[in-house]
């Protein structure tokens, strides 16, 4: 082979952005793809045929390939055959092949490329992969596709980037038995004979799709059960595999096709698809994926047996179905032009999935439960030095999976919920359906959105918005109150979790909604623009900003006005969000040296007999928050703090009970659950009793002697305070348990021990066949409550590197999840440098923002525990929990 000598590179740089992009000398319009799968082998066949509008004369045609070995290659100019021999060449790195032949092709005229290959089906949940399965006692797979965000090359030579969009029509090749699946639904079927068995096999071909992006595409090959319904305008399917029990799908197919009546409403746009197929997968890296008509699933996103899972799964399951389907408009039917406008496709489905939820279950009260869990989610991650803006530019495929975090999800979905609340929903959403009319099919960037907003509303949405799109972190709001009138003055800063600002990182000044709340209800008028500003108060008895916390940042009080917040909470003059909200804004800011941390530990016990549950969720967050940075510490410090959270719950949780009803209110059920494994992990007795008889009658045979709700608690406080033969139980109970939750729960628990053995065999299960790739994380999370845990997951990570990169490659999301876990639990400066010397010299591509958080995260702790480590031991010791036992 040989390069030509013209334009031939293997990938073009738009210098603008600093991308690495395909040449724009053609565009795809039709993919004609054919596939044919090897259960034998892991392997398939394909060909491929593109048909290419020519936008520039050329000699060269470059697409994505990855792990692709291809056999034929032919280009058609117009009718005729320009080459069947062209030279070809690949750039490894850039993941492109390029295809050079010596006739020109002239701009304006249609090309036709095809090739014939071979693809792995792999075992990386990336591509065209295998899925693996139990069933009958004999192992079986799928084969199912992850292309998002730059995997479909991975599965066939393609233009791989979401403003390339093309038509496709879709054949797949297989067993008279398998069930094949595509976006479309199908159109035909024929007997053909097979290359890979040597006989006959099926060929079924899907109706061409409408534009859509490489990334969406879905194809599934395998044995399935299927359970559909009407109840929508075209037929909605949920599919599993023969193992699993498909009336357990029934749940996710009922609300998606409410759901999807719904967003058709909402949207006023026809959902535009023949069918709806989602498919629960045995492997798989995400919770689910949007694929345009079959969106695919984790078992435990999709599938739901109200036998086997309590309330919180039941909210889980829910939150992703609708997150998914929304999704299919605003995503697919809408596309952004490139990753860095990633969190439109996020935030929009996470806002809109907590907006449906609501309306669907209004007693689910999800808004409450945003402010402790999506804000905080947000904020928390935005407090590191090492976040990055809403819009992160990106310029390589190997940082694109890096970026789904709780920026483009969780702080896409605040900034929405923010300018909703700013311009009021009605409007909102109008600006919403004027954007999914005026885009349909073709891609967008966060301007077009700003831009129909603003249409919609006739206020200058893009001139806020791209302040908090475009710039990292978020401010503390400090307010000074004039003693001698109605008056207070509020700043704005740059807020970071580990204290140290340089002025250089606090030049943006943010627009901040201050939702001023009185008396008299809330003035959501008011807007600080500039570093400093006079508001006038009403009445200064009773005020508090951001009211229910739909804005994002922080708002420091003096201890005074925070003291009087606390009463007014006591008076019913805050809302659950104002209060949780209020909370949480103490943690963050006294472990980020705003304040004393026996302040908050204050503020937390005030709230003793609070009655919502959303609001003692943030309270032991907050001490978990804490306890988490004291790990290391003394004994006599570490069980005074335990002794602290038990003196606060255990009456609660008493009071409460652990039973469940038929018919429990959802919020009451995860209310119960919660004080039941707060107080029993922190030594209650009583709980201690009564999970370990619930444990004996569940190990004799009566698995419904644990409720769901509280299954992984009793779980986590049986091994707390026994040994090898709770442990070997509950391993075996992830090895034979038929329903995914039941086996996640126990998987989990197992990181709950604390002997160096059973850490030790915790340890041997992530890289063992025992646990799939997509679960590695699982057992380890609970090793990181306590400190030995800590150091023994640093351990386990530094002795098996290469075993880990090998299970988890760089690049996809599931290394970067196990560098945090086994490297962020550390507390001090000198464990810091450990870590951050072992990478050294090593290659960190695909998780190094993983890493740089970790070690942040880290520095923040360090920090917190030079400040305030004799303050917290001396209000420990004032409040008597130093003391033999603590106190209760």
């Amino acid at each position: 082979m040989c390069r030509a000598k013209d334009d031939v590179a293997g990938a073009s740089l738009d210098v603008s952005k600093g991308r690495e992009v395909l040449p724009t000398n053609v565009k795809p319009l039709h993919y004609d793809l054919t596939l044919e799968p090897n259960f034998e082998k892991f392997t398939y066949e394909g060909k491929v045929v593109i048909d290419l509008d020519v936008k520039e004369e050329t000699r060269s045609i470059s697409l994505n390939s990855l792990e692709i070995d291809i056999h034929s290659t032919q280009i058609m100019a117009g009718s005729s055959e320009l080459t069947s021999s062209p030279t070809i060449t690949y750039n490894k790195d850039a993941q492109v092949t390029t295809i050079t032949f010596d006739k020109s092709i002239p701009a304006g005229s249609q090309a036709q490329l095809t090739h014939t290959f071979t693809g792995q089906l792999n075992d990386k949940m990336a591509g065209f992969y295998r899925s693996s399965y139990e069933h009958n006692g004999t192992t079986k797979y799928l084969a199912t596709t992850q292309m998002e965000p730059t995997d479909a090359r991975r599965a066939f030579p393609c233009f791989d980037e979401p403003a390339l969009k093309a038509e496709y029509t879709i054949t797949l090749i297989a067993d008279k038995h398998h069930t094949c699946l595509s976006n479309m639904d199908h159109v035909s079927e024929a007997e053909v004979d097979s290359t890979i068995t040597g006989g006959k096999r099926k060929a079924v071909t899907f109706r061409k799709t409408p534009l859509m992006s490489t990334y969406l595409l879905a194809f599934i090959v395998g044995e399935l059960k299927c359970v559909e319904t009407n109840d929508f305008r075209v037929p909605v399917r949920v599919f599993a595999t023969p193992d699993k029990d498909i009336e357990h799908g029934r749940f996710s197919l009922e609300l998606a096709a409410k759901t999807l009546d719904f967003y058709e409403k909402t949207f006023d746009s026809e959902f535009p698809l023949p069918k709806m197929d989602m498919v629960a997968v045995p492997d798989f890296s995400a919770g689910a994926m949007e694929n345009w008509g079959l969106i695919t699933y984790r078992v435990v996103d999709l599938l739901f047996d109200a036998k086997t899972s309590g309330a919180s799964t039941k909210e889980r399951i829910a939150e992703v179905v609708q997150h998914e389907l929304a999704h299919q408009w605003f995503g697919n039917l809408v596309t952004m032009d490139f990753w860095e406008g990633l969190w439109l496709n996020e935030g929009f489905a996470t806002w809109m999935s907590w907006y449906s939820c609501n309306k669907f279950y209004p007693e689910w009260k999800v808004w409450q439960s945003y402010v402790t869990d999506t804000l905080q989610g947000a904020l928390s991650l935005d407090s590191l030095r090492s976040s990055h803006p809403i819009e992160v530019p990106v310029k390589r495929a190997d940082e694109i999976n890096q970026i789904f975090d709780a920026i483009s999800y969780s702080k896409g979905s605040c900034v929405l919920r923010m300018i909703s609340k700013y311009l009021g929903e009605q409007t909102f959403m109008e600006g919403i359906r004027r954007y999914l009319k005026k885009h349909a099919y073709g891609n967008t960037k966060t301007e077009d959105l700003w831009a129909a907003l603003s249409d919609a509303s006739g206020k200058p949405v893009e001139n806020i918005m791209n302040i908090w799109t475009k710039n990292v972190g978020y401010p503390v709001i400090t307010v000074n109150e004039d003693t001698n009138s109605n008056t207070i003055k509020v700043k704005q800063n740059r807020f970071l979790r580990t204290a140290d600002v340089k002025a250089e990182e606090d030049q943006t000044l943010f627009p901040v909604f201050l939702g001023l709340r009185t008396k008299d209800g809330v003035n959501e008028d008011l807007t600080l623009s500039d570093r400093e500003q006079e508001f006038n108060i009403p009445d200064k008895d009773f005020f508090k900003l951001n009211a229910d916390h739909s804005g994002i940042y922080r708002t420091l009080y003096s201890p005074t006005r925070l003291e009087k917040l606390g009463q007014a909470a006591k008076k019913g003059l805050l809302t659950v969000e104002d209060r949780a909200g209020m909370i949480a804004d103490a943690g963050a800011l006294a472990s980020s040296g705003y304040g004393k941390t026996s302040g908050i530990l204050s503020l937390v016990k005030s709230f003793n007999s609070e009655p919502e549950f959303v609001v003692w969720s943030e309270l032991l967050s907050r001490i978990s928050s804490i306890r988490s940075a004291w790990v290391f510490e003394p004994e006599p410090t570490r069980n005074a703090l335990k002794s602290f959270q038990r003196s606060l719950v255990s009456s609660q949780a008493h009071s409460k009970g652990w039973t469940f009803t038929a018919d429990e209110d959802h919020i009451q059920a995860q209310f119960k659950a919660l004080l039941f494994g707060s107080a029993g992990l922190t030594g209650d007795e009583t709980i201690i009793a009564a999970a370990q008889d619930m444990f004996a009658k569940f190990k004799a045979g009566d698995r419904s002697a644990i409720h769901p709700n509280i299954r992984g608690s009793v779980y986590a406080i049986v091994l707390r305070n026994g040994g090898r033969e709770e442990y070997d139980t509950l391993l075996q109970e992830y090895k034979t348990a038929n329903d995914a939750d039941e086996r996640n729960t126990a998987l989990r628990s197992l990181g709950r021990v604390e002997s160096a053995e059973l850490i030790e065999r915790t340890l041997a299960l992530p890289l063992s066949d025992h646990v799939k790739g997509q679960d590695v994380y699982l057992p380890l999370g609970g090793l990181r409550n306590e400190a030995k845990g800590i150091e023994a997951l640093w351990r386990w990570m530094t002795r098996n590197w290469d075993a880990i990169e090998k299970k988890c490659p760089p690049g996809l999301t599931m290394l970067s999840n196990v560098v945090q876990i086994c490297s962020s639990g550390f507390t001090t400066e000198a464990q810091l440098d450990e870590v951050r010397t072992w990478f050294e010299g090593r290659s960190t591509k695909g998780f190094d923002r993983a890493l740089e958080q970790s070690c942040d995260a880290v520095t923040a702790k360090a920090k917190w525990l030079g400040r305030d480590r004799g303050d917290v031991e001396a209000w420990l010791r004032e409040e008597g929990f130093m003391k033999e036992g603590g106190k209760l």
